[in-house]
């Protein structure tokens, strides 16, 4: 069955889409190996309340609302990203500190990676649910991927403020996971916001280079 790189009328079962199969198949084994492998068990279980829910989103729409292959694998690979986070607390991510050692970094950089990736990589699935579910106008499916990540990542900046501070405070400095840096909530919000409007122009350019139009 060939990749699909764009919105298709053609809905396929699930059984016969072994791209999506594949895709699940390796999150749930990266969300396994976090959830035994994690050092702090009631963060992880913060950090993937909104991970229950997005999945069950994603599972409740799949018949109705089926996205491309390459949305789902991009979902895909953000949800990895976020769940191999939280099997360490972002701030004590392993590959943040071999990148920081690398790199000569000041801090652990993994959380700015997942908030980046999080407009990075989710723009354009966003952008194929509004075109697709609500029949949105092109411009406005452009548009709108961008408002969100941003408003999104600002509400996410308030819930963790509320977890961190006012619910759970024996976990808020792991949640948080600001490492010291006062501006760390105004800097993950303009990195997601940085990855949409990246994301976006990149798949706006592309269409345009090969002169790809839409309904």
């Amino acid at each position: 069955m060939p990749f699909t790189l764009a919105i298709t009328r053609e809905r396929i079962p699930l059984t016969k889409n072994p791209w999506l199969i594949g895709c699940i198949v390796v999150f749930l084994a990266i969300w396994a190996n976090s959830l035994i492998g994690t050092t702090d068990i009631n963060n992880w279980l913060l950090e993937n309340a909104l991970t229950f829910a997005f999945v069950i989103y994603l599972i409740i729409s799949y018949r109705k609302h089926q996205m491309s292959d390459l949305s789902y694998l991009l979902i895909c690979i953000y949800l990895c990203l976020h769940v191999y986070g939280s099997k360490y607390t972002y701030a004590e991510n392993p590959f943040g500190y071999w990148l920081k050692d690398a790199l000569g970094l000041a801090r652990n950089h993994y959380d700015r990676i997942v908030h980046f990736s999080f407009g990075f990589l989710l723009a354009y699935p966003m952008r194929e649910l509004f075109l697709r579910m609500f029949k949105f106008p092109a411009w406005v499916a452009w548009t709108l991927p961008i408002e969100i990540t941003m408003s999104v990542s600002a509400l996410y900046e308030l819930i963790e403020w509320a977890v961190a501070d006012v619910f759970f405070q024996a976990q808020g400095d792991a949640y948080l996971g600001t490492q010291g840096d006062i501006w760390d909530a105004q800097k993950d919000i303009f990195l997601a916001f940085s990855g949409a409007i990246l994301a976006t122009t990149i798949v706006s350019s592309v269409k345009k280079w090969f002169r790809i139009y839409e309904e």
